[in-house]
């Protein structure tokens, strides 16, 4: 596969879309921790989150509930605390959940939803109901 680095390596690069996609990225960065990794004039930004990425565009969409953008995180109670401090809405604490999980929900200033994600251990999909597909 070429690479370009205009583009991020990620496979999938969800687009998210917000009013004023510089005020986003701040925000963005100040309360999730995400990372700029390019501008694109004032209308795109691609943003880092962990080894993963998403675009921010220039747009006037309504987020909706059934959008959910799912992020991979080292320590949930201490993301959701920063989150909390710099104006997130938490929707559920830090829980721990039977697959090995500990998750948090957030809706941030421009109303998408995040789900933040902390492995804790590695469990059995057939343990809890789930069932293994080419794993």
């Amino acid at each position: 596969m070429r690479k370009n680095r205009s583009v991020p390596p990620c496979p999938v690069i969800p687009v998210l879309i917000y009013p004023d996609p510089s005020i986003a990225a701040d925000w963005l960065s100040r309360a999730f921790g995400f990372t700029v990794r390019l501008r694109i004039a004032n209308h795109r930004i691609q943003m880092r989150a962990g080894e993963g990425c998403f675009t921010i565009a220039e747009g006037d969409v309504i987020p909706n509930r059934s959008a959910i953008t799912q992020v991979r995180i080292e320590d949930a109670l201490a993301h959701c605390e920063r989150a909390r401090r710099n104006g997130a809405r938490i929707l559920t604490e830090p829980k721990d959940h039977i697959y090995g999980e500990r998750q948090y929900n957030a809706q941030d200033f421009h109303g998408h939803y995040w789900d933040f994600t902390e492995t804790l251990t590695d469990v059995d999909p057939e343990t809890w109901g789930g069932t293994s597909v080419n794993l």
